[in-house]
């Protein structure tokens, strides 16, 4: 099974996902409620850490996704699949806001992992995108130390990003 073919499938029958990315926020909101003012503590800020998490990574990687579509498959916007591309990254702005309501979002553990993955996975799609458009007579227009120390620049941001992410 493809990824394509994986999204279609999800496409056909969006029960799932549709009941998934409503769960997640609604969850927040309940744990917001029952654990008002208690966010901080310990049972509650692991089950706001997986929250996080279940939310975050489906809605990093749908918006990684429709970067590559519209960057390297020049696709249009109006083409976006509502319940792959669109719903993931609602739900995980409206989940993030819930729970930020109740408590402070470095407090969360491992939260500060997504933000290193975010920039491992945005250097990636940069050297991806700057590797597209080089053309070979890009060499003739553009110095060769100045390409070297772009993505000497570029490796760096992604180690930055890998230790942020897993150290």
């Amino acid at each position: 099974m493809t990824l394509k073919e994986f999204f279609d499938a999800l496409t056909n029958d969006p029960t799932y996902v549709i009941f998934y990315f409503a769960i997640i926020p609604i969850a927040a909101f309940l744990a917001g409620i029952l654990g008002k003012g208690e966010g901080h503590i310990s049972p509650w800020k692991y089950l706001y850490s997986t929250l996080i998490y279940f939310i975050c990574v489906p809605g990093i990687f749908a918006i990684t996704v429709s970067i590559y579509q519209f960057l390297f498959e020049r696709r249009s916007i109006w083409e976006a699949d509502v319940f792959v591309q669109v719903l993931p990254v609602i739900s995980m702005v409206v989940t993030l806001l819930i729970i930020r309501r109740n408590v402070d979002l470095d407090i969360i553990p491992g939260f500060d992992k997504l933000g290193g993955l975010v920039t491992v996975i945005t250097a990636s799609l940069a050297i991806m995108w700057f590797i597209d458009r080089l053309r070979i007579i890009a060499f003739t227009y553009i110095r060769f130390e100045l390409v070297i120390l772009f993505l000497i620049g570029l490796i760096i941001v992604i180690r930055f990003g890998w230790k942020k992410a897993f150290s």
